[in-house]
């Protein structure tokens, strides 16, 4: 009865609860007086209705709650304005609390700016460079809209000037640009994070005027990089608009910042003129070198000139009185003398060359961007002469492509493929800095690894220059790895174009040059050496491919999407074309009708692939072969398998096909298998099996008894040599590589022949069995391959000369007698050893050791 009871009052309670809140959800929904209150009173409506919501009863000490219950149906729909709560909440707090805006603890601030923002202390002189050009850029656009700064103000130069004081510890930058009134000093450097280049050029938007591309600030950081060498800076600033100069000075130190009217200091005509007194370990940044590297590095195409308070040594003549002393006497004491020649004046004064240390400024940026005009209007001497400045090369470039793209990412760039490889070409795994990137002729970073050219493009020198590049505060990183995608592919695309247009402009030449020749029969000697000479010169592509071409081959193997671009780039010499280079365009030109591959063989020289055994029969019907000598071209044409539906074939290997073969080459080729099958079989049977998978008949080979090929995805030899001379190779890891080798044996050799009659008669004579082994070892050396045990082999060899020499094998070796020892007869008694008079005898004693 208990349990009864109480179950009854439990579903009272929730009956109730629940009747409560949907009363209270029914009157929110029809406007009722309630909602009405919620007008007037908000916050009391929100807690009655909080409180409804969390209406609980108890019965016999069980609570249910209202929230938890789930009523069964509703015979009524039921909205809920949750928007309308939601307002209600919002008035609420209104009424509740006061509105606040953020605070921040500037001290902090400015510590997190100075030694966080940037990784490189030197980059505050590119900031506040960088600065200094937004001045002058908004000095020119005011002179040219603004009527009452035209005329005298129009006509000051518009420059940057750098100063370093190593005695005082200072650094001072002043720009001829528009200035800072108070109130701009107040705005612009008392506000941290607030860009006057930003709001200028926001001003010109909503006035409906073009705003100029070229002013580089958008964070308002960029002045407290300043900190990163100094402890404290001064600011001297005098604007157009304003007949007073004023001083903004401030600390690292301090939170806070002086300003006032500057009477006693140096007068400036128009600009601004930043003072930085240089802390302990930044003294260096006074140093005139240092600053013209540093200017060089960062702001060298600033489109405003750039001076540097710097010394030079200018030569001066004068008169070297000691010398000119000393001739005179010289010439008074031969004319004393009454010497004859003696000239009847004096000598003339001797002057030497003395070099005086001149102080004066110098222009920093002379090189100009050349990047941002048209190609139509650049020569190709300034090409020339800006690679050479701007990348210290003393070559000219070999090619060089300008262009700008237009897009979500919009960019300026101008490649180059420099006239010398680099020393360190080798070290594909090492930082390339050959692409400096811009943002509005600043420099910005050239450590990007990967990111703007692949590491086979690396040796491409170039700069690319973007006004919409999404930096990070610093400037020094890009910040959105998307747009490095969209650059790296036109550059990528750009360079092989450029690349592209140097092969087809030697290709076109040397096509010119045989025609010529044909036209001209005689041509004397010295004009022969004169075209020589000039060939030399215009064949870029040959000195590119010399300096280049493993980076293309790499390019192969790394670059999927531009496998295709790359093979047309391939050069290489050819069994006809042993001393110059040949494109795979004109070896399939070349083909015969019915070959079907491309033919290749790898080794380490023209010279020994000339001689290849693999290559006789290719060479006697008049196929033409690659010849590949770089360690990486093996590993390029496992990636490279077919250009123009053409496959590349390697003649070492044991599939390789020869043109088409008719009924009666089949028939006759079967008869051949047959009539030597007894050989190959006693053959195989003879060598180690683990080594050797099969003997065959060759259809290769001519001159040669026999050769060692390997299996079509296996090893070569070349390739085993390579991976045998790598410094960390090891065999167990490339064993699964080695594939097992097959003996192919010329039919028609008479040592073939004569081992096949031998074999036949006595299939057991150990003699033959050494002669077989030997035939293979001497096959494994000529195709490229070390036998495996060099002593059993060198015991082969000298036994078969034993035999030629007629001498007998079971021969035994005389061991050296041992050394007989004379020794001395004792003399007689009676024997005179000298004569009476005691002198020693004609007679020598005799040699000891004279055995």
């Amino acid at each position: 009865r208990r349990r009864r009871r109480r179950r009854r009052d439990n579903n009272n309670s929730s009956s109730m609860a629940s009747t409560m809140a949907m009363s209270f959800i029914q009157r929110l929904s029809m406007r009722t007086p309630l909602a009405s209150a919620s007008a007037q009173h908000p916050a009391r409506a929100i807690a009655r209705g909080a409180g409804a919501l969390r209406f609980r009863t108890s019965f016999h000490g069980v609570g249910c709650s209202a929230l938890q219950h789930r009523p069964r149906a509703l015979a009524y729909p039921v909205s809920v304005p949750s928007a309308g709560l939601r307002a209600v909440a919002s008035a609420a707090a209104e009424e509740k609390g006061e509105k606040k805006e953020f605070q921040a603890e500037v001290s902090r601030l400015l510590d997190l700016i100075v030694n966080s923002i940037y990784s490189n202390k030197e980059v505050f002189l590119r900031e506040l460079v960088s600065n200094a050009s937004d001045a002058l850029d908004k000095m020119r656009f005011k002179t040219l809209t603004d009527e009452s700064l035209q005329g005298a103000e129009s006509e000051k130069e518009l420059a940057i000037k750098i100063k370093g004081f190593p005695e005082q510890q200072s650094l001072v930058i002043e720009d001829s640009g528009i200035g800072m009134t108070r109130e701009e000093m107040v705005d612009s450097l008392g506000t941290i994070a607030r860009s006057g280049t930003s709001k200028f050029m926001e001003a010109l938007k909503e006035a409906g005027q073009a705003s100029d591309s070229n002013l580089i600030g958008q964070f308002g950081v960029g002045f407290y990089s300043a900190f990163l060498a100094a402890d404290r800076v001064t600011v001297r600033s005098k604007s157009p608009y304003d007949d007073k100069q004023h001083v903004w000075e401030s600390s690292l130190a301090d939170s806070s910042y002086s300003i006032y009217e500057d009477t006693e200091g140096e007068r400036l005509e128009r600009g601004t003129q930043i003072t930085l007194h240089l802390k302990e370990d930044s003294l260096e940044f006074a140093d005139p070198e240092k600053l013209s590297a540093l200017v060089k590095q960062y702001s060298e195409f600033i489109s405003f000139p750039i001076y540097l308070w710097q010394s030079e040594q200018v030569p001066r003549e004068e008169l070297d009185e000691e010398a000119t002393a000393k001739a005179k006497k010289e010439w008074e004491d031969k004319k004393t003398a009454g010497e004859e020649g003696v000239p009847e004046e004096e000598p003339a004064p001797t002057m030497k060359t003395t070099y005086d240390t001149v102080w004066d400024w110098r222009t920093q940026n002379e090189n100009k961007p050349i990047w941002l005009k048209s190609p139509r209007e650049v020569e190709e001497a300034e090409y020339n002469d800006f690679f050479k400045g701007a990348f210290r090369e003393f070559l000219d470039p070999l090619a060089y492509s300008h262009f700008s793209t237009e897009g979500s990412i919009e960019f300026k760039s101008l490649l180059f493929v420099p006239g010398m490889a680099p020393f360190d070409q080798q070290d594909m795994m090492a930082k390339s800095r050959s692409i400096r990137l811009f943002v509005k002729r600043v420099f910005i970073s050239d450590e990007f690894d990967e990111n703007l050219l692949p590491r086979y493009l690396h040796f491409i020198k170039g700069i690319v220059d973007s006004d919409t590049l999404p930096l990070n505060v610093s400037r020094e990183m890009l910040q959105q790895h998307s747009s490095l995608k969209t650059i790296k592919k036109k550059l990528v695309r750009k360079a092989l174009d450029m690349i592209r247009k140097l092969a087809e402009a030697d290709q076109a030449e040397e096509e010119d040059e045989e025609e010529e020749d044909e036209v001209e029969d005689e041509v004397e000697d010295e004009d022969e050496d004169e075209e020589l000479e000039e060939d030399e010169g215009e064949d870029k592509y040959a000195e590119f491919w010399k300096n280049y071409g493993k980076s293309i081959k790499l390019g192969i193997i790394e670059d999927s999407s531009n496998r295709t671009r790359l093979a047309k780039l391939l050069r290489f010499y050819t069994s006809k074309s042993e001393d110059k280079l040949v494109s795979l365009e004109e070896y399939i030109d070349r083909m015969k009708d019915d070959q079907k591959n491309i033919y290749y063989v790898a080794g380490e020289s023209v010279e020994e692939l000339k001689g290849s055994p693999f290559i006789e029969k290719l060479i006697a019907e008049d196929y033409e072969v690659i010849f590949f000598t770089d360690p990486i071209d093996e590993y390029t044409m496992q990636n490279l398998t077919e250009f123009e539906d053409k496959k590349f074939q390697n003649a070492s290997k044991e599939d390789m096909k020869i043109g088409e073969k008719d009924d009666a080459a089949k028939e006759q080729e079967k008869k051949v298998k047959e009539k030597f099958k007894e050989l190959t079989k006693w053959w195989k049977e003879q060598l180690d099996s683990s080594e050797v998978e099969s003997v065959k008949v060759s259809t290769r080979l001519t001159t040669t008894p026999c050769a060692v090929v390997t299996s079509k995805y296996g090893w070569s030899a070349n390739m085993e040599r390579i991976m045998k001379a790598q410094a960390l190779s090891d065999d167990n890891r490339g064993g699964y590589m080695k594939s097992k080798k097959t003996l192919e044996i010329n039919p028609k050799h008479p040592m073939i022949k004569e081992l096949r009659d031998k074999v036949a008669e006595t299939p057991d004579d150990e003699t033959l069995a050494d002669t077989a082994k030997v035939l293979y070892e001497v096959s494994l050396l000529e195709s490229g391959f070390a036998p495996g045990s060099p002593k059993e082999f060198a015991t082969r060899v000298f036994g078969m000369m034993k035999t030629a020499m007629g001498i007998d094998a079971d021969a035994v070796i005389e061991t050296e007698p041992e050394d007989e020892i004379i020794e001395d007869p004792e003399p007689e008694e009676d024997e005179e050893v000298g004569d009476e008079d005691g002198e020693e005898g004609d007679e020598e004693p005799p040699a000891k050791d004279e055995l």
